[in-house]
């Protein structure tokens, strides 16, 4: 990234400006004191706050690589992969990361996490930060597992450009406390398709609303979506025929 220090610079700038139309509905919310389902202005900015810093962590380590895993299918990169001591899952979906797009995303979650925590009283103890980091944490793995399956699609059809579509308008969702939603399509986006899992526990365990089942579901969410992602990846590949024959 530092070869090309203008395009670097310029990226930035671009997420940048980005950041600030993302918050500019942030602060409209804020200044008019909406509540929305017993969320207060200060405890959506939390809940915004979270969804940018996760925004910011899946563009350092996933979305380069996962939009890049198409054109391996492609243009036959996976192949030389594939003679490499390692994972090969590793290395098509894990290998880069990406830090100058994602660092105004990240400056800025963080920011507005220590905003929206001390406007909305809670304390800083050591478990609400050690429950928020944990939270986030299994944010990151649900992210990955969740947002990965889309792109093994390229295995059977190539192109997933639309696809690509579908994904970021699914993880848009979390822009907001999912409590702004009906109850229909908050279960299915915490059960069936649990996008919601991956900003919102966070909040809501320092804010104390976490109810045990979404807890428990928090925590198995993770380790079951990256068990179907990894089985998905074996099957894929069992289909995969280089591109060269």
């Amino acid at each position: 990234m530092m070869e090309y220090r203008i395009n670097f610079l310029f990226g930035i700038m671009i997420e940048i400006g980005f950041l600030c139309i993302k918050l500019s509905y942030a602060y409209v919310i804020y200044r008019i004191g909406v509540h929305i389902n017993g969320v207060s202005p200060d405890q959506i900015i939390l809940f915004i706050g979270a969804y940018t810093l996760m925004a910011g962590l899946y563009a350092t380590f996933f979305y380069s690589n996962f939009i890049r895993l198409p054109e391996h299918v492609r243009t036959g990169t996976l192949d030389m992969m594939m003679t490499k001591p390692i994972s090969l899952q590793f290395m098509a979906t894990l290998r880069t990361i990406d830090i100058g797009y994602s660092i105004p995303n990240l400056v800025g979650g963080i920011l507005l996490v220590v905003f929206g925590w001390r406007r909305s009283g809670i304390p800083f103890t050591p478990a609400n930060t050690a429950g928020f980091i944990g939270f986030l944490l299994l944010g990151v793995v649900l992210t990955y597992a969740i947002f990965l399956i889309p792109q093994l699609i390229s295995f059977w059809t190539v192109k997933t450009g639309g696809v690509n579509e579908i994904s970021n308008a699914l993880f848009d969702f979390n822009q907001m406390p999912m409590s702004i939603y009906n109850k229909t399509i908050q279960r299915a986006g915490t059960f069936v398709l649990p996008v919601f899992l991956i900003t919102n526990l966070s909040p809501l365990y320092v804010m104390q609303r976490l109810s045990p089942g979404q807890l428990l579901w928090g925590l198995a969410a993770p380790v079951l979506f990256l068990l179907i992602t990894r089985g998905i990846w074996r099957i894929a590949i069992r289909s995969y025929t280089s591109a060269s024959s």
